[in-house]
């Protein structure tokens, strides 16, 4: 039947010249998706433990730069971190601080450990994601 320059078929099954994906093609698709997705998720794993690398490693260069102006200021070593975030006065009087607007945090999985003393006069420990920064 023709209308219109149109040719409609009715009740004409299609068997040849089907259009649509084999089964092998499908399997292919599957696959390139799932190695793309486990590179990314690689990629982003690595991204987000060197962020906390990078973190630990700005707050340790930040206490270190706050114990040295503490020091300056009062002649020694702050007994604990939590002395940095206060005003502190010398032996002459004069009031200074706080050195650090708060107590650092550590990032996930990170701790953070000050020890006054030794031969560089402190030490400032960050541990995590099995890598240990030590400053001095």
């Amino acid at each position: 039947m023709k209308a219109g320059g149109i040719a409609f078929a009715i009740g004409v099954v299609m068997v040849r010249n089907q259009r649509g994906f084999t089964m092998i093609e499908l399997l292919v698709v599957v696959a390139v998706i799932s190695v793309l997705a486990l590179i990314s998720f690689t990629m982003y794993s690595n991204v987000q433990a060197r962020s906390r690398l990078a973190k630990a490693q700005a707050d340790t260069r930040t206490m270190a730069g706050a114990i040295g102006a503490f020091q300056a200021h009062m002649g020694q070593m702050p007994a604990v971190l939590g002395d940095l975030t206060v005003a502190q006065t010398n032996v002459t009087g004069q009031v200074s601080g706080p050195f650090m607007a708060a107590d650092a945090v550590p990032p996930a999985g990170w701790t953070y450990n000050y020890s006054p003393g030794g031969t560089t006069g402190y030490t400032i420990t960050a541990s995590g994601d099995n890598t240990s920064l030590t400053i001095p």
